[in-house]
């Protein structure tokens, strides 16, 4: 990458979307059943709250498993492989869903049919979002990692905000499968144009073990899993919190929420690189347990959604702010095995959220999953400053 360092802004950003483009198709097939799944499984399959949630966090366990393999065949295949591999998958998705919509008849084989078109997106997700992160750092060199990750973030956020409502709007148009044939034709399409982009070449070195690359960035992803559990309860429950007080907007407040994220990543993204990651880390939690504990106490449907808009702000540069310090940790051909490694919190915060918010709601009430995830973030605060201490006597 001899040309990288003479490239203007735009030239390099403009390298990086080329491949962030898929991270756009990946997330874009995460966000349109987000806001319709639950609904489906509970109102038309006559399945409980924990059955939804649990429909959705089997997305984010097949991520979780998924996502260490992810980067090290990243690491020995190239991310172009990786990233066609995960595109199939996300198209693989689609078309079970839209059999399930067929067979709703059969509650238990539609149910079926949807767990393992959910196992499907996990994958499609974690090789499609690992692979397009690392295939942009190969493109661009090691020293614009903040930007790449910070780019992939939009695209996700931006895929997301975009996702809930058209997913809204496909299903009330066209039912289950109108969503779901867009994702089927996605995962086609973003196949075809990866294949037609040029490979890059895989780093050479010796690598070392998967439980060292683990020892180095678990406490980063332990800090990264437990602040994603406030995204996680937006995005699994939001919708049936409006409806368990007959408001109306839930949608919205999904897109509210990526809004914020978008906007902090795009104008503050910078900050990472220049008071580092730790510290970004430590006011971004802050930010993100404030809008939790909004959400939380909030009487009215606007209320929920600064709640979300300031969640999602906090949120924002989280990934990106903890990411850079963990994959820091190995050397650059052990990079895609630490950013999947460290990625897996991630979902494993999501997969988490599902299952132990609905027994939380089912206790005590659909409230409580926003006071209780605030409280995980205030954790994820605390392990980000033990290890900007740790940074500090070094």
């Amino acid at each position: 990458m001899s040309d990288v360092a003479v490239l203007s802004n735009s030239q390099l950003n403009k390298r990086i979307l080329s491949v962030i483009v898929f991270t756009f198709f990946c997330y874009l097939s995460v966000g349109l059943p987000l806001a319709v799944l639950p609904g489906f499984v509970k109102n038309q399959l006559g399945f409980s709250s924990f059955i939804a949630g649990l429909i959705i966090s089997l997305q984010y366990f097949s991520t979780l498993l998924s996502r260490p393999q992810s980067g090290r065949l990243a690491d020995r295949l190239g991310p172009k492989r990786v990233v066609m591999l995960g595109l199939i998958c996300c198209g693989m998705s689609g078309v079970l869903t839209i059999i399930a919509a067929l067979v709703r008849h059969l509650p238990m084989l539609s149910l079926a049919l949807l767990a393992l078109g959910r196992l499907f997106l996990g994958i499609g997700e974690s090789f499609s979002s690992t692979g397009s992160t690392l295939w942009g750092m190969n493109i661009v060199g090691p020293m614009q990692t903040a930007r790449v990750i910070s780019w992939n973030g939009v695209a996700t956020y931006l895929a997301m905000a975009i996702g809930a409502p058209l997913g809204v709007m496909l299903n009330a148009g066209f039912g289950m499968s109108g969503f779901a044939g867009l994702i089927a034709l996605m995962g086609i399409g973003g196949y075809l144009l990866a294949n037609s982009k040029p490979a890059v070449s895989v780093s050479v070195g010796e690598r070392i073990p998967f439980h060292r690359v683990f020892s180095r960035v678990w406490l980063y992803g332990m800090a990264l899993g437990f602040g994603t559990i406030g995204f996680g309860v937006i995005a699994t429950f939001i919708t049936l919190y409006f409806a368990s007080r007959d408001w109306h907007g839930a949608a919205l407040a999904l897109s509210v929420f990526s809004l914020g994220f978008v906007l902090v990543r795009l104008s503050f993204g910078r900050f990472i690189t220049r008071f580092g990651g730790l510290n970004v880390s430590l006011v971004s939690f802050l930010l993100e347990c404030l809008g939790l504990i909004i959400i939380w106490q909030a009487d009215s449907a606007l209320l929920v959604g600064g709640g979300a808009f300031l969640t999602g702000c906090g949120f924002s540069l989280i990934f990106p702010a903890l990411g850079v310090e963990a994959v820091k940790q190995v050397e650059r051909q052990d990079h895609g095995s630490a950013l999947g490694t460290y990625s897996a919190f991630l979902d494993l915060g999501l997969g988490l959220t599902g299952p132990v918010a609905g027994l939380f709601i089912g206790h005590w009430g659909m409230q409580s999953v926003y006071l209780a995830a605030a409280m995980m973030v205030l954790g994820a605060l605390l392990i980000t400053l033990r290890l900007r201490l740790q940074s500090t006597r070094r």
